[in-house]
């Protein structure tokens, strides 16, 4: 039972002792990693390929001058997107809704995202997936389109509702920002102060917005009166799908969350909702691909919960613009609504307690006929004789 030494000369004669290397051993994976689908083949099924990371497909609409773009998305196309919730529901971030909205303007020849509103978060199921579409309408007079984005569980053999997530508009217009806009060049901004990033995300996560690997890009922040400068880049989970995108929504997100520490920071302890994006005005993006980049967050109007975003690469070249982006609280109530099947929340077994009446009265009854009770109750020939014996009809009449 205690064991005993092993003679390798007897198992193994031919072989010889030799040294395990002192380096961790290398491992390489086989497995196939699952695809989003975006590069795949649809034309022979009358489509076009979207291209995109989001997407897979588009196809024009005869006769109408719209177009519809379509993709399919789940955490296991997409495993990047897990790393952002709130609150423990998965939503695919503002900054992936308006990606979509400024991909499905690029396929029309619209380069700027006039305005959208966000309706109802897009949350992803821990299992399966859910379909997507961007529908882009005709264009009018001065070639703006409205567009739409919808989504609905997959499920197999059954067709669900469509949800609507995003209603807006684009618009033709692109090239160089205006007056300069988006000009980061000289960088850290001067006469800026410093903030404090250390511990961010876990202080993020004790509030609700549970930051995955892919979204944690923020790295430094400054303040300088109003205005926030942040520097992010797009994180190793990531990076390898940013040629996907026009602007990686994790990237552009993790931009974003420098507000977290100053003009979307709550209110005060009471406050449990969760800031999100809520629409964006003005939206133009003028370069692609990009893996760092640098933000500039300034208030609309003194709102601190409405900004402008100036965004522009390592090297301060523009990369985005954004005129106007509006966030809003949203309550786990509604997260918890806005998730597959979350309707069925609204639904569950109470006890009602009937209210407490008294003492039960003594019942009053009579009888028409001849009465099988015996003397139990009155007993009348009929309804005429019951009505002229009593001002006071029983109130059970047998």
């Amino acid at each position: 039972m205690a064991g005993v030494a092993v003679d390798w000369s007897r198992l193994v004669p031919a072989g010889r002792v030799v040294d395990l290397p002192t380096y961790a051993f290398q491992h390489q994976r086989y497995w196939l990693d699952a695809t989003t689908g975006s590069g795949a083949d649809v034309t022979a099924a009358g489509l076009g390929a979207a291209g995109h990371g989001l997407l897979g497909a588009s196809v024009a609409l005869a006769g109408s001058g719209g177009t519809v773009l379509t993709g399919r998305l789940s955490l296991t196309t997409h495993p990047w997107l897990a790393d952002h919730a709130v609150r423990g529901v998965v939503l695919v971030p503002g900054t992936g809704l308006v990606e979509l909205a400024v991909r499905a303007g690029d396929e029309v020849g619209c380069g700027r995202v006039e305005e959208l509103t966000l309706q109802a978060p897009l949350v992803l199921p821990p299992e399966g997936a859910v379909q997507v579409q961007v529908v882009v309408g005709a264009a009018d007079e001065a070639g703006t389109r409205g567009v739409d984005i919808y989504s609905r569980t997959e499920e197999p053999g059954a067709d669900g509702p469509w949800t609507l997530h995003g209603t807006g508009t684009v618009a033709p217009g692109a090239g160089e920002p205006a007056d300069g806009r988006g000009d980061l060049t000289l960088w850290p901004p001067r006469d800026a102060e410093a903030l404090d990033t250390d511990g961010f995300y876990e202080t993020m996560a004790s509030r609700g917005y549970e930051y995955g690997p892919a979204f944690q890009g923020l790295r430094r922040v400054w303040r300088r009166g109003d205005e926030v400068f942040a520097e992010v880049v797009l994180p190793e989970e990531a990076a390898g799908a940013a040629g996907e995108f026009g602007l990686h929504p994790a990237l552009l997100d993790a931009g974003l969350q420098s507000g977290l520490l100053t003009h979307f920071a709550p209110a005060g302890d009471g406050d449990r909702g969760n800031r999100l994006p809520f629409s964006w005005r003005g939206v133009t993006l003028h370069a692609v691909g990009a893996t760092t980049l640098r933000v500039r967050m300034a208030p609309v109007a003194g709102d601190p919960t409405t900004v402008t975003l100036d965004v522009a690469d390592a090297t301060g070249a523009p990369v985005a613009t954004v005129d106007v982006l509006a966030t809003r609280e949203v309550s786990e109530e509604q997260l918890a609504a806005a998730a597959p099947g979350g309707d069925d929340s609204l639904f569950r077994v109470e006890w009602v307690a009937a209210p407490d009446g008294g003492p039960a009265e003594a019942a009053s009854w009579a009888v028409l006929g001849n009465s099988p009770l015996g003397d139990g109750g009155p007993a009348f020939a009929d309804v005429d004789a019951l009505i002229a014996s009593t001002e006071h009809v029983p109130g059970t009449v047998v």
